[in-house]
């Protein structure tokens, strides 16, 4: 019995494929969900996907071609990038569609690369001077009102719970957007004197932000993140802290996630809403539009104006405390696909990836069965013993070939083949999954543990050297200087990045944001020397910056 085959997410998506699912009666929801909330930005339907079909049960073989599987192929980034992201998202089993438009189920193996994300950064934040702890969801509206300019900003997308224990309730309450303002209603409470300062806390949490337009992983209605907060006695410490987060964010991208970001400053405009000063880590797609991949925040001493959290200084004299703010998302799950991924599916820095090696034992005969069987089992023994994240695939349903398909299409850098002739000779095969065919494969490994450990983990680095150097050069290939407006509205045509000096108003920034679609993605800190001159108005500029289409 052959496979049952699926539409592809994006096929899902499209509003023909919509229209002919509901004509025929086809899984069909009604908008008439009531909750005791009240959502501002109106409510809509949503489009539950299933999960792939399992293809029919196939006895295995020794075959090792990865024969091509129309079960598991991809729309070809080329094609449609949109298209090929999202079905990278189904057939890589990262996350499907919840029952409410605009929300995400993060699936196993979708969570277990966030997982791999979170042990990088927890250890960082700890070594930083932070403690984790958490604060509530919902947060009184009369919090969110206090700070002019952090209600105006998150307005559009708040979720707002009116209703609770079937009683109208006296305070609208928000539905967490971001904790500055529940934080520091705390933080009155806690610091008094200086001895009380830094104050440096960090929380793992889930956040709502009423989305219109959506994208698994980059937006979304819910999704998942860190938000570190913290309290000084002076603006120079918090400028410090502001910029050593920043610094976190930028070696966890190149060093684990192997994403060349560009890290800088962000413009008035782009600044988050109740800060003074927002720094980024910005970086380029495999479609070249940019991605705001980690913020980090100086709030001066906005929020504890607003809030009255003050402490007594040596001199006994009262003072606002100055704040910062800064988070990474699940955002960057979407990150890492857009960056690595290729036709063949979703691609894994070693260093993420939450399985390093797959091992396909391969056997014709029940006499070569036991053989191969105990090979595996050592070789899984000796790399997990080295610290290498290993996973066995001996299921009997699936063809070799077609497990191939399936672990490249989870980018699982490393795949170990053994099968008869392997035992006999104590030797493996490694394939690299980002050289596909005969040149990223080594026959004839040695499975004696010292040399096998030793080649597995040299590959893995050359993996993750591989890939920073491909991303870094992609990048690098795409990011155009301009010296006029002109020139820079050809670059943004061509979907690349533009870099160039500016000093120019705000409502030229706007103009070139409506006219281009760009926006200032950031200020590099990386700045050119020499003088320079305002490709927008001919005037004296102090630094570039860049533009660029994004997310």
């Amino acid at each position: 019995m052959g496979a049952l085959r699926l539409p592809s997410l994006a096929h899902l998506l499209s509003p023909s494929a919509a229209a002919r699912a509901t004509s025929s009666g086809v899984h069909h929801r009604s908008s008439a969900l009531r909750v005791a909330a009240s959502l501002s930005g109106g409510a809509g339907r949503g489009i539950s996907t299933q999960s792939l079909a399992k293809e029919a049960l196939s006895s295995p073989t020794a075959d090792r071609k990865a024969s091509a599987s129309p079960e598991v192929a991809v729309t070809p980034r080329s094609v449609d990038f949109n298209a090929w992201y999202l079905d990278v998202i189904a057939k890589a089993e990262l996350a499907d569609y919840g029952p409410v438009r605009g929300t995400m189920v993060i699936r196993p193996y979708g969570y277990a690369i966030w997982e791999s994300i979170q042990e990088y950064l927890n250890v960082k934040f700890k070594e930083t001077g932070h403690s984790n702890m958490y604060f509530p969801q919902f947060i009184p509206y009369s919090f969110i009102e206090k700070e002019a300019s952090h209600v105006e900003g998150f307005s559009p997308e708040l979720a707002l719970v009116t209703i609770g224990g079937g009683k109208e309730l006296e305070e609208k309450l928000v539905v967490r957007p971001t904790s500055e303002t529940i934080v520091n209603h705390m933080f009155t409470q806690w610091i008094q004197s200086y001895r009380d300062l830094p104050l440096m806390v960090n929380q793992w949490a889930n956040v709502t932000r009423w989305e219109m337009r959506t994208k698994p992983f980059i937006r979304t209605l819910e999704f998942l993140w860190q938000e570190g907060h913290t309290a000084h006695a002076t603006l120079e410490e918090a400028e410090k802290e502001a910029l050593q987060m920043i610094d976190v964010y930028k070696k966890f991208a190149y060093e684990q996630a192997a994403i060349p970001v560009i890290v800088g400053r962000k413009s008035k405009a782009e600044t988050f809403a109740g800060a003074s000063r927002t720094y980024t880590i910005e970086a380029m797609m495999g479609d070249r539009k940019a991605l705001q991949a980690g913020t980090s925040h100086n709030l001066g001493q906005n929020f504890s104006r607003a809030f009255g959290t003050q402490f007594t200084d040596e001199n006994g004299q009262r003072q606002h405390v100055w704040q910062t703010s800064w988070a990474i998302s699940t955002r960057f799950v979407g990150g890492i696909i857009m960056t690595h991924g290729d036709d063949t599916g979703l691609m894994l820095p070693p260093r993420i990836a939450p399985i390093q090696v797959v091992i396909v034992p391969i056997w014709k005969t029940e006499d070569d069965k036991a053989g191969v069987l105990k090979a595996t089992s050592s070789v899984e023994t000796i790399l997990k013993t080295a610290g290498i994240k290993v996973k066995v695939d001996d299921s009997e349903q699936r063809t070799p070939g077609w497990k191939y398909n399936f672990w490249e299409m989870k980018g699982v850098p490393l795949r170990i083949e053994i099968g008869p002739r392997d035992v006999a000779n104590a030797s493996v095969v490694i394939s690299r999954r980002d050289i596909p065919g005969k040149p990223g494969k080594d026959f004839g490994v040695s499975v004696e543990p010292s040399s096998l450990v030793g080649h597995v983990k040299n590959r893995l680095e050359e993996i993750q050297t591989s890939f920073l150097q491909r991303a870094t050069s992609f990048r690098d290939g795409n990011i155009i200087d301009v010296k006029s407006y002109e020139e820079l509205k050809a670059v943004i045509s061509e979907g690349k990045w533009a870099r160039g000096p500016w000093s120019a108003s705000d409502a030229d920034e706007l103009k070139v944001k409506e006219e281009t679609g760009a926006t200032i993605r950031c200020f590099p800190f990386e700045q050119p020397e020499g003088q320079k001159k305002c490709f927008m108005t001919g005037n004296p500029a102090q630094e570039v910056a860049i533009f660029a289409k994004s997310y």
